[in-house]
């Protein structure tokens, strides 16, 4: 698989409002989009840094991934995500090489994305996100 690039840092937040204002002030940062994704359980906002984006999450409930995440680890770094030109051949190129996927299929994300997971036990600990563009 070759990615494109990084297209963005997740970020887990407690408070998103108190997240974006702070990312504002500290950095320049200007909201992109900002969405809630119930099936997902999560309020996000995508923030762009100068060429950079930073994806801040905020979880909807205890027992979503990103509240279980902020409950263990509390806030901080969630993920990386990794753009690609064709995100099903990316997946088939990642299982070929052993990585182990959470989404063995890409699923719609937010923003109008097309995304899929890896496992951070395949990438050093790191939970990897590969993206599309829908």
């Amino acid at each position: 698989m070759e990615a494109r690039g990084i297209h963005h840092l997740g970020v887990a937040v407690d408070d998103l409002d108190e997240a974006i204002s702070t990312y504002e002030r500290f950095f320049g940062a200007e909201v992109e989009h900002r969405a809630t994704v119930p099936e997902q359980g999560v309020e996000a906002a995508s923030v762009l840094i100068g060429d950079g984006r930073v994806e801040l999450l905020s979880s909807l409930g205890d027992e979503t991934p990103v509240g279980k995440f902020l409950a263990k680890r509390g806030p901080g770094m969630h993920h990386v995500a990794f753009e690609v030109s064709d995100l099903r051949a990316a997946l088939d190129s990642l299982a070929a090489e052993g990585a182990e996927l959470i989404d063995a299929e890409p699923r719609p994300g937010l923003f109008g994305l097309e995304v899929a997971f890896v496992h951070p036990d395949s990438v050093h600990g790191v939970l990897a996100e590969v993206v599309s563009r829908a």
